[in-house]
């Protein structure tokens, strides 16, 4: 099976592409790396005739996001998803100046808080960063994340040199799961390894996620040649109500990994879709292979890079 080389952006699903980019480059400073463009391939998966999509890509730091704009439009996204449940998925921004930051954020309006009392500093044991969570103007779940004095990464530390702001690039996307290890199993057969794990509680996880007495199970993954952006895995333990319907790909809560691999064979045989997808799994788009869902039904793509298609074409 082809291995998964890196995560090469994550795609979000919007009902207004343009002012949502306005926000993340006031609130950021993303910037425009390409579009707005038609995209075939996306508008294949929503599995309606006539449907059609349209992408912006931002760019922050190294760091790509997709703003996909869908008709039909989805669902919007559900008002309050907690961070238990499974279409809850967000991405953390690192910065420089945490104070900077959220001083930047409050002085732009649409977004909600999810934190309960400003940006959190958790204990070591929780890895020691500074942390506040929110939602963007269509509901889509964020983070701000700074490491802590003496402790911040080098590629981090090198970035902040060069940056014109406190806000420097996406470190990872973060998903709900009911199960560990079936989620490390699964995207260990993408292949990706673990790389940290932590188990975060107390008062101070507490007010990050706006939850009573959470207890969380984080695990970072990656592929083998590439840390960031990685994969955490967010298992809250205790009893939830798990059983939501499944985010549709024009559904505003179907936030979307797309993963960059090396080969155009052996697409993933051994890993079924929970749900099958309106196009059997298979976009039309120049590169992509296969797109499938996780135990817990989050979307992921898998797709060639355009030089391994060249490539592999010879």
């Amino acid at each position: 099976m082809s291995e998964a080389l890196r995560l090469a952006r994550i795609v979000v699903i919007c009902e207004d592409a343009a002012s949502l980019a306005a926000f993340y480059g006031r609130a950021f400073g993303f910037a425009y790396r390409d579009g707005p463009k038609a995209d075939p391939g996306l508008a294949e998966l929503i599995g309606v005739a006539g449907a059609a999509a349209e992408v912006t890509v931002l760019r922050l730091g190294d760091e790509l996001i997709a703003l996909a704009q869908t008709l039909p439009r989805g669902r919007r996204y559900p008002a309050d998803v907690a961070g238990w449940n499974p279409l809850f998925q967000h991405f953390a921004i690192v910065v420089s100046d945490m104070a900077a930051a959220y001083t930047a954020l409050r002085a732009i309006s649409g977004w909600t808080p999810i934190s309960t009392d400003g940006p959190q500093v958790l204990p070591p044991s929780s890895g020691g960063v500074t942390a506040y969570k929110f939602r963007d103007p269509e509901g889509h779940p964020l983070e701000l994340l700074a490491y802590p004095t003496g402790t911040v990464p080098a590629h981090w530390a090198d970035r902040a040199n060069r940056a014109r702001g406190p806000c420097l690039g996406i470190d990872h996307s973060a998903i709900s799961v009911a199960d560990t290890e079936r989620s490390v199993a699964f995207y260990g057969g993408l292949g990706l390894k673990r790389i940290a794990s932590s188990l975060n509680q107390g008062i101070e996880q507490e007010k990050l996620d706006g939850i009573c007495s959470p207890i969380v199970e984080v695990t970072a993954m990656a592929p083998a040649a590439q840390s960031t952006p990685h994969l955490e895995l967010l298992c809250y333990r205790g009893r939830f109500p798990r059983s939501q319907s499944l985010a549709q790909p024009n559904d505003v809560a179907s936030t979307r990994l797309v993963f960059d691999v090396a080969s155009p064979l052996e697409c993933a045989p051994s890993i079924a879709p929970r749900d099958p997808l309106p196009s059997d799994s298979a976009t039309s788009q120049p590169g992509s292979i296969c797109m499938l869902r996780d135990p817990d039904g989050h979307l992921i793509s898998l797709e060639i890079p355009q030089g391994e298609i060249c490539r592999h074409m010879r």
